[in-house]
């Protein structure tokens, strides 16, 4: 039996191929039927190149919501036709970081739609760990709100709430807070934020995305080359500069504005995947004794708050996914996605 899946074949190349449907291995395992899969812009580092593989050849993807098809024996949270969704990373639950809370880096963790675990933009997906990795969609949670659980509004919630962590609590305040990247991360980010921050801002280059900024909770969105950011800002701050920013581009340009836009003391978190080397001016750095956040979402640990806030919000995300269509499109729409032309997009199997 086979699948249609979604398989990069070298940068900048995928195509729609059979491939067998997955079977249970071990224990823990369940075999995921897809209802809808997502295209994320982290899918677009693998697809660039610029993330490192040691070959190409797998099906790419990591944001589904299911059916359970098939369940190994040893699982027992989960049955045939449960509807589910996955975080974007599989994770033992008991292991170091898992106990911390810090399941991104779980000692068994395996990122769907990589070398080691194949993605999700296909028929069927293999779930190890089921019991600690898997969550049931809540009842009348639509599948397309529930999919963005897998990766993107957690991916939100997490840059948001890491720079509010990071003020101190005589600073929580009034805070003035800049989302730098308006892609389907930094719309959720900026959602999120607004559950923080009394003032929040966003940056990007894309007017249609500057648009939808404003309907996600921006005071304002500015033009990263119309506008002149730094010294708007400014004016809105009384000189200042932002007291939090939020980074969700992954270039190093976007953390030389984050760099340019906070004030003294402030925080600058950031989500996004720097997979080229970055150089911070350390002056800069060491002058306005700026705060940092790096790093991976720990969506499992993060799951129920991020939840809770999504859930308050999901009639502005009944209308988020801006085009579903059927997985023999997905290499158009990877094209169309790079270049900025379409949000988010999710796949459909006919």
């Amino acid at each position: 039996m086979s699948m249609r899946s979604l398989i990069i074949k070298e940068p900048y190349k995928v195509a729609v191929e059979d491939r067998p449907i997955p079977k249970v291995k071990d224990e823990g395992d369940v075999v995921v039927k897809n209802k809808l899969t997502a295209l994320c812009g982290s899918d677009l580092h693998i697809y660039h190149g610029h993330q490192p593989v040691p070959h190409y050849d797998f099906i790419l993807g990591h944001e589904f919501v299911g059916e359970v098809h098939e369940v190994g024996p040893g699982v027992k949270n989960f049955k045939k036709g449960d509807l589910v969704v996955s975080p974007f990373t599989i994770s033992c639950g008991s292991c170091f970081f898992c106990d911390k809370g810090q399941t991104s880096r779980c000692e068994k963790s395996k990122v769907f739609g990589s070398v080691v675990l194949d993605g999700a933009q296909a028929e069927y997906v293999l779930v190890p760990l089921a019991d600690t990795t898997l969550y049931h969609v809540p009842t009348g949670l639509p599948p397309e709100v529930g999919v963005l659980m897998a990766d993107i509004f957690p991916t939100g919630f997490f840059v948001a709430r890491n720079a509010y962590n990071l003020l101190n609590e005589h600073e929580r305040d009034d805070v003035t807070a800049v989302i730098i990247g308006c892609g389907p991360v930094g719309l959720c980010a900026v959602t999120a934020a607004t559950h923080f921050f009394k003032n929040v801002y966003a940056v990007d280059q894309v007017a249609d995305r500057l648009a939808e900024a404003k309907k996600h909770g921006a005071k304002e969105a500015f033009h990263l080359t119309d506008d002149d950011v730094v010294q708007k800002i400014k004016d809105v701050t009384g000189g200042r500069g932002a007291d939090v920013v939020c980074e969700v581009v992954g270039v190093e340009p976007a953390l030389h504005l984050a760099v340019n836009l906070i004030r003294n003391w402030g925080v600058i978190s950031s989500c996004g995947i720097h997979t080229q080397p970055v150089t911070l001016k350390g002056l800069d750095l060491y002058n306005k004794n700026i705060r940092f956040q790096f790093g991976r979402c720990p969506v499992r640990a993060l799951f129920k708050p991020a939840l809770e806030i999504l859930t308050q919000h999901a009639e502005l995300f009944k209308s988020f996914i801006q085009h579903t269509v059927s997985i023999e499109e997905a290499p158009k729409y990877y094209d169309l996605f790079d270049k900025r032309k379409v949000r988010k997009t999710v796949f459909k199997f006919d």
